[in-house]
């Protein structure tokens, strides 16, 4: 398997703080309770660190985890969550977190969940979007980068687990 680079570092952090700054806007003024963001793990735990420092709006903080995808390059079509937040959502403004929207499954099914547990507003950001794949009527308000239909690994996101590590993010090429 090898790797072609398609975004590096530096073009991360750039768009990482432009999304923070979108961010800060969405949810000004402060609220009581501060907003809420939820982290879907595993693999928007490195972008959501980067975003949370970059925003100068206050955030409590909070994780989600769906599986969809196993060891596979491709998602089942099937979403399981299996964790969801411990804090109390009734009355806050939340912000979704994930790595990537690609059938769009996982995200509406977070969002929906989120719903149900009270979300006042609910903001979905996506560092990564391949709206050609999308299977749902899903489209996340905050989006980082288009990407073509190509499996990608780095900046926290893995194949089997492995190549998270990587501080750019790559084209798994085949």
């Amino acid at each position: 398997m090898g790797l072609i680079k398609i975004k590096d570092a530096e073009q991360i952090a750039q768009r990482v703080a432009q999304l923070a700054q979108r961010i800060d806007a969405m949810l000004t003024p402060p609220s009581d309770p501060p907003p809420l963001m939820v982290v879907v793990l595993k693999g928007a735990f490195v972008f959501a660190a980067d975003l949370l420092r970059a925003m100068d709006t206050p955030c409590a903080v909070d994780f989600m985890r769906a599986a969809s995808y196993g060891n596979a390059t491709s998602s089942s079509g099937e979403v399981r969550i299996t964790l969801e937040p411990e804090v109390a959502l009734e009355g806050r403004s939340v912000l979704l977190v994930d790595d990537i929207c690609d059938s769009g499954r996982t995200m509406l099914a977070l969002s929906n969940r989120l719903r149900e547990l009270g979300a006042q507003k609910l903001i979905c950001c996506a560092l990564f979007d391949k709206r050609e794949r999308r299977e749902v009527l899903f489209e996340p308000e905050l989006i980082g980068f288009e990407v073509g239909d190509h499996f990608i690994v780095g900046y926290g996101l893995d194949h089997a687990e492995a190549m998270r590590h990587l501080d750019g993010v790559y084209y798994l090429e085949a």
